[in-house]
């Protein structure tokens, strides 16, 4: 049985999820399978329980086939940290951080790498259900490909290329993408999928027909525009995010689009909740329509920290300091504090003052700080342990008897009533229900919670994979 590859005509043309259904199809099935991406860069990342870093895409990935997540199934993960250059982990351990041009020249090194994690993962399961990166056709990255057409010859599988028709120009997009796939890899092209589709099929099947006319690849399905909230591999999409809820909104929840923002996906649980709005936004003046403003973490925190003083950010959150209610996650965190230290040029040298609404200070560190568990209340604010997992590189020493530790964990979630302060180092913090109630109780809003966001998840994936396979013409498995 051969492994199936996922590529596409560009980025966010919808691979991840694609990926994500056709693992749940499979697994729904009774295959054993498993997710890879040779290689990710994405600032959106979480920790396996054995305490090593991946791709968020590739954790959710896992999910959808049942299974844990396992480094191998994402060897390779680049975390840009601005300048050109990006954080190297190596099967869930930070490497070194180098330019692009750098990283070209330990290219066999990692591709010995990658070939080792899939020769592994490949013993253990049925089918290998791979995703590529951007598109198969960058003629500039094809001399060092190990994640698209190159990763389809080590696993002999067979590829469906991803085209996105709510943008435009899909059959341009797939014509131009096969012709330039170099020519001894082109016997892996098994059809495409057009992604994102609206509107009545009949008005496309003459464009289906007439593709055939210029390229011999079929297109071998169309998948319905699929509205949901998985997590997003791609930060594009916080670009094109609308609140399309309708009714009474009860509380106002707004997210600082910090420039190396990470973890976005700690808040598209939010967006499931009734009566909640989300909104990601970019001008400081808008900080006062919302009711919980948050500093998302960063990848660059000393870079994020210094955009924020020099757009209007820094001044305008001192004025609703005390007046709103202001949450710092992971980076986001470190700013609330008095000073950023980084000596060591871990992510940006030098050092920079924080908001200081917390007595504290954070000095980036070369271990990285890698746990994912659960996590006893230390007083009556949560009625239970919550869950998340930590991913950074900063000591932070608090000197503050005006904050209150809420969990045993000393530093690891803080608040002050008075001052409407709330930091913690947990990403994944909000698919805690117990945690969700606290916020809630803070603006004293009653509002219900449904289903949890796993169970959102779970539900969601199923309907996607029943969607993908409803709209598959043949056996992608078996053809």
């Amino acid at each position: 049985m051969k492994n199936i590859m996922v590529q596409g005509t560009s980025s966010n043309v919808g691979k991840s999820i694609i990926t994500a259904g056709i693992c749940r199809m499979l697994a729904n099935k009774g295959y054993k399978v498993a997710p890879f991406k040779a290689q990710n860069m994405a600032l959106n990342s979480g920790v396996t329980f054995d305490g090593l870093e991946m791709g968020r895409a590739q954790i959710l990935q896992a999910e959808a086939c049942k299974i844990l997540p396992d480094v191998r199934m994402n060897p390779i993960l680049l975390k840009p940290t601005g300048d050109g250059k990006s954080q190297i982990i190596r099967l869930g351990k930070p490497y070194k951080t180098v330019s692009y041009k750098d990283y070209y020249q330990i290219y066999e090194e990692n591709l010995k790498i990658v070939k080792e994690a899939f020769y592994s993962l490949s013993k253990e399961f049925d089918i290998i259900v791979l995703e590529g990166a951007g598109s198969p056709a960058e003629i500039n990255l094809q001399k060092f490909d190990i994640v698209n057409m190159k990763m389809a010859e080590i696993a002999r599988a067979k590829v469906y290329i991803v085209g996105d028709i709510d943008r435009g120009g899909v059959f341009a997009a797939f014509k131009g993408t096969y012709d330039l796939i170099q020519p001894h890899y082109k016997k892996f092209v098994k059809g495409f999928i057009i992604n994102k589709f609206r509107g009545d099929l009949s008005l496309l099947k003459p464009g289906i027909d007439g593709f055939k006319d210029f390229c011999d690849i079929p297109i071998i399905g169309v998948i319905p525009y699929f509205e949901h909230n998985l997590e997003d591999e791609d930060s594009q999409n916080l670009f094109t995010k609308k609140n399309k809820k309708s009714g009474e909104i009860l509380l106002n929840i707004g997210i600082i689009r910090l420039p190396y923002m990470s973890n976005f996906t700690d808040f598209q649980c939010l967006e499931n909740i009734e009566k909640i709005n989300v909104e990601y936004f970019t001008k400081p003046e808008n900080s006062e329509s919302y009711d919980l403003i948050i500093i998302p973490g960063s990848k660059n925190t000393i870079s994020d920290m210094d955009y924020l003083l020099k757009t209007g950010f820094y001044e305008q959150i001192k004025k609703l300091y005390g007046k709103k209610w202001i949450m710092g996650i992971c980076g986001g965190f470190q700013m609330l504090g008095k000073k950023i230290i980084d000596s060591l040029n871990v992510e940006n040298k030098g050092e920079i003052e924080g908001f200081g609404f917390i007595d504290m200070i954070t000095e980036m560190k070369e271990e990285k700080v890698l746990k994912i568990g659960e996590y006893l209340p230390a007083n009556d604010f949560l009625n239970k342990s919550i869950c998340g997992y930590e991913i950074h590189h900063g000591n932070t020493i608090i000197n503050d008897r005006d904050v209150i530790d809420m969990l045993e964990n000393e530093s690891l979630l803080v608040f002050n009533k008075e001052k409407r302060i709330i930091g913690t180092y947990l990403h994944g913090i909000f698919e805690n229900s117990n945690f969700l109630q606290f916020i809630f109780n803070l603006f004293n809003k009653q509002i219900e919670i449904n289903k949890t966001y796993k169970v959102i998840k779970e539900e969601t994936l199923d309907k996607l994979a029943n969607l993908i396979e409803k709209n598959l013409l043949g056996d992608i498995i078996n053809d």
